[in-house]
């Protein structure tokens, strides 16, 4: 359990000392992507299900270990999921559905001021293609994945609603770590592309952002054409994305 000391710490924290961030499934994909590109002035603790060179181990469906990690710190950063669009109920239950609500939890026991969650586009993925997605669309996922990304995204909505915990879901678009090919990838995941540096962006916009309850946002690059509007996002959390997937290196 976390103490009083732990649960209200954390927010004083951020103006005595580096601000302590907490990010799961921090060896995958964009974790580590990313890790290298947040603010210098953040005190960052990757966590993964497995340990690595830099990341300790923290498997989300414990909570118990996950209010020990939490203890203290200003932000959680959830990435950790299984990120796959054809995964079975089986696969996806324990990180999707338990491992969030986990995560959730231990963050509003141990009093976080920020709690960042990696939605993804595939939450309304069946909206078609001749539609720009936007912040405010209600959630229309055309996969079980997709569908474990709005329950994440109502978890959140909750968690915002009845308690001091403030919520930022990222629906997070097509994350590469290299500027896709036009010729090769479709229209639909260039329009989508996520870079690194914009993904570190995004992050820290969501993690210092204030005056915030619970916030939808969309996660992806400045690209000339664009699969989710970024007006509000850029509005609400300060993001500033510089990366195009239809421009030259």
């Amino acid at each position: 359990m976390c103490t009083a000391n732990q649960r209200f710490g954390s927010v004083f924290a951020v103006t005595l000392t580096r601000r302590r961030v907490v990010l799961t499934g921090a060896g995958g994909r964009i974790g580590r992507a990313i890790t290298p590109l947040l603010p210098a002035n953040w005190d960052v603790q990757g966590t993964d299900l497995t340990a690595i060179e830099g990341i300790s181990t923290l498997d989300i469906s414990n909570p118990d270990a996950c209010r020990a990690v939490f203890a203290g710190v200003d932000a959680v950063v959830h990435l950790a999921a299984i990120p796959d669009p054809e995964a079975s109920w089986e696969r996806l239950l324990p990180a999707n559905v338990v491992g969030v609500y986990q995560v959730a939890q231990a963050a509003v026991s141990c009093g976080v001021r920020r709690l960042v969650l990696a939605s993804s586009l595939h939450a309304v993925s069946a909206v078609s293609d001749q539609t720009q997605v936007r912040v405010g669309d209600p959630p229309r996922p055309g996969n079980l994945y997709g569908a474990t990304k709005a329950w994440a995204e109502a978890l959140g909505a909750w968690v915002g609603a009845t308690t001091p915990t403030s919520v930022v879901a990222l629906r997070i678009g097509y994350f590469s770590p290299q500027r896709p090919d036009a010729g090769t990838v479709p229209t639909r995941e260039l329009s989508a592309w996520l870079s690194p540096r914009d993904a570190a962006e995004l992050v820290r916009a969501a993690v210092e952002a204030v005056g915030l309850t619970f916030v939808v946002a969309n996660g992806i690059s400045a690209n000339r054409y664009r699969r989710a509007d970024l007006e509000e996002t850029m509005q609400q959390l300060g993001y500033r994305p510089v990366d195009d997937a239809w421009q030259s290196p």
